[in-house]
């Protein structure tokens, strides 16, 4: 057996002001201070922004107190092969839904749902996302997975005031990305990467991700 390696894709949300972000979070903005185009001798920018922004990760430290901060993230939680599975259920993924498919110890898994094609398109934020329920977080736990991927802002729903989701996967080890964008991605074995800002004590951080499709050949 072999495996060929495809084109990598970028899952990750554009940032620009403008764009989508978490009621209540700091908006995305990026401000040119100095321009070529009008006489500066460089052109320089500068942000202002939540570290929730756009596609990012969570570590421990967003619920859980004296837990990991995104600078101690080992790097290979999100590098390396995982899976993206497609969810069918349009308001959570459930535990019913995951058991089709066998999900192992130390696996990393994407979720693609409704979200990435329904909700990208706005920049204006939508809170019927498809989440993580409680009783699928319990049981990604419970199988060890490396991490958990979702296609929205967050793997609670907007309801979930008690962030019952990130609370049961972050206390049990799993690292968390949020804001991927799966539109056009199918179902299947992937190299991932993807890398927050190495931000000292933070709770979270920005990230970058991007897939790469494996598909095993016979000889």
């Amino acid at each position: 057996m072999n495996s060929t390696n495809y084109d990598w894709i970028d899952i990750s949300v554009p940032l620009r002001n403008g764009m989508v972000h978490w009621p209540g979070d700091e908006p995305f903005h990026r401000k040119l201070d100095k321009d070529q185009g009008k006489g500066d001798d460089c052109t320089l920018s500068s942000m202002k922004l939540s570290v929730h922004t756009g596609t990012h990760m969570d570590a421990p430290r967003h619920y859980l107190p004296g837990a990991p901060t995104i600078d101690e993230v080992p790097l290979d939680a999100t590098v390396g092969a995982a899976r993206v599975i497609a969810i069918r259920n349009r308001e959570a993924v459930t535990r019913e839904e995951l058991l089709e498919y066998s999900i192992k110890d130390g696996e990393r898994i994407l979720f693609k749902t409704a979200n990435s094609d329904r909700l990208w398109s706005s920049d204006a934020f939508q809170a019927d996302f498809v989440y993580i329920d409680r009783d699928a977080a319990d049981y990604l736990a419970q199988l060890g997975v490396r991490c958990v991927g979702i296609d929205y802002l967050s793997v609670d729903g907007y309801s979930q005031d008690d962030a019952e989701t990130h609370i049961a996967l972050l206390g049990a080890g799993v690292w968390v990305i949020e804001g991927l964008n799966l539109s056009g991605v199918e179902a299947g074995d992937y190299e991932l990467i993807c890398l927050p800002l190495r931000l000292m004590g933070s709770e979270g951080s920005p990230a970058r991700a991007i897939i790469r499709p494996v598909e095993v050949v016979s000889d």
